[in-house]
């Protein structure tokens, strides 16, 4: 692209960029400067545009990775409270949240292969369907598939107790 036609992708797509931007960011401050770095990337990164989508999805998608790119650093530079803060719980409910998440991993336990360590990866270890997929030797779908199966038999254990 030359300069005249990023001028004029800025000037046509500035503000549904913007708009999206405001979305995600929720704040202006952080929405313009998302924006006019994606209009930045976007120039300087013309090369890897395939022309596959339309410019202003493709800047929503740079819009998209710079937004969570900075919540990932917003969250590794929030600080930890030594203690968690009192949710208002009383003794009673402390009480039936324990048994609830006692009365969950007895059933988790319980649950056969491939389920359970499905079940696992994706909630504890927060591993994407392809990961577990590629772990079992298997594929994405076949994942999925085994995630929603380990799901229901826990429901059906859970509403049976």
């Amino acid at each position: 692209m030359a300069h005249e036609q990023i001028e004029k992708l800025y000037e046509a797509c500035y503000m549904r960029v913007f708009s999206y931007a405001m979305t995600l960011a929720g704040n202006q401050a952080q929405a313009e400067e998302v924006t006019q770095e994606a209009f930045f990337r976007a120039y300087s990164k013309q090369s890897s545009f395939r022309g596959e989508a339309d410019e202003v999805t493709w800047l929503c998608a740079i819009v998209k990775n710079l937004c969570l790119d900075e919540k990932r650093r917003e969250s590794r530079r929030a600080p930890m409270p030594e203690e968690l803060p009192d949710q208002g719980k009383g003794v009673e409910q402390s009480a039936m949240d324990r048994d609830a998440s006692f009365r969950i991993h007895l059933a988790l336990h319980a649950l056969e292969e491939p389920y359970r360590e499905v079940f696992e990866l994706r909630i504890f270890g927060e591993l994407s369907f392809l990961d577990i997929g590629t772990i079992f030797g298997r594929t994405e779908n076949w994942a999925r598939v085994t995630y929603h199966r380990a799901k229901l038999r826990l429901q059906e254990r859970m509403c049976t107790k």
